[in-house]
């Protein structure tokens, strides 16, 4: 007689050791199965595809949120697609970086899309000086507005504002800035936005003893300094020989300083 709470025969089998009959052969490490190309050429792809794709991206794709962030490689050799937030003064502006432009979804994919607001834009842009070109100085760090400086503000404001454009860059200078030549598109024509700061007559060729960069263009920019000059064009339009350039202004400005 077998008693309710005593376990079943069924049960007592599976509790029951394993018979020696069904303990696991031994496994075949061969590496064999490692060499066989249908499983060594999948995994050489996958891992190449992905090696690739990365360098791509970070070569490419990945955004660059200010002048600091510029790797070395970078200068002289690249430049940065992007759109302009805000202009700074006659010669400068901030420009939020969107690497692959539209064919990398910036503007119309809901992800990729260029901050509003001046909280959202907070270390998130590249500040550009344009090279080659000095415009008239505007008012700051205590020092009064230069002759002009608010009318090539007001040039270049309505130039690049809100716009797509590309920067060349050559350097990082000693505000953080990256130097470098800047083209928009206008009438669908590449137009060098520091040329035509110079064409206009809001700006000088760039007289500093020390950080000069013009990327190969400065005999041109010379050649249309010399013509805003003659046309009597934005500051070159009174009388030339009382016109400050920016580089005088500043010198002047310093020595006032200096001696005060």
């Amino acid at each position: 007689m077998r008693w309710p709470w005593s376990p079943s025969s069924a049960d007592q089998s599976k509790k029951s050791p394993m018979l020696s009959s069904d303990k696991p052969t031994k496994t075949d490490w061969s590496w064999s199965h490692y060499r066989d190309p249908r499983n060594v050429i999948p995994v050489v792809l996958l891992t190449g595809g992905a090696f690739v794709f990365s360098t791509f991206y970070r070569s490419y794709l990945k955004r660059i949120p200010q002048a600091f962030y510029i790797a070395p490689h970078f200068w002289r050799k690249r430049s940065l697609l992007g759109r302009v937030t805000r202009v700074g003064d006659g010669d400068n502006f901030r420009l939020f970086h969107t690497p692959g432009g539209r064919l990398a979804g910036w503007g119309w994919l809901p992800w990729r899309r260029v901050p509003q607001t001046a909280k959202a834009l907070k270390d998130q842009t590249v500040h550009i000086r344009i090279a080659g070109v000095d415009a008239p100085e505007m008012a700051h760090f205590g020092r009064p507005a230069q002759p002009f400086s608010q009318e090539a503000f007001d040039f270049l404001t309505s130039y690049i504002t809100h716009r797509r454009v590309r920067a060349y860059v050559y350097r990082r200078d000693q505000y953080d800035r990256a130097v470098a030549t800047v083209y928009v598109w206008k009438w669908c024509l590449r137009r060098d936005v520091g040329l035509q700061m110079l064409k206009e007559g809001w700006a000088t060729v760039y007289e500093a003893k020390s950080g000069m960069e013009f990327g190969g263009l400065e005999k041109r920019y010379r050649r249309a300094e010399e013509r805003a000059k003659l046309q009597k064009r934005g500051m070159w339009a009174g009388d030339q020989k009382k016109t400050e350039s920016p580089r005088a202004y500043k010198t002047r400005i310093t020595q006032a300083e200096q001696s005060a």
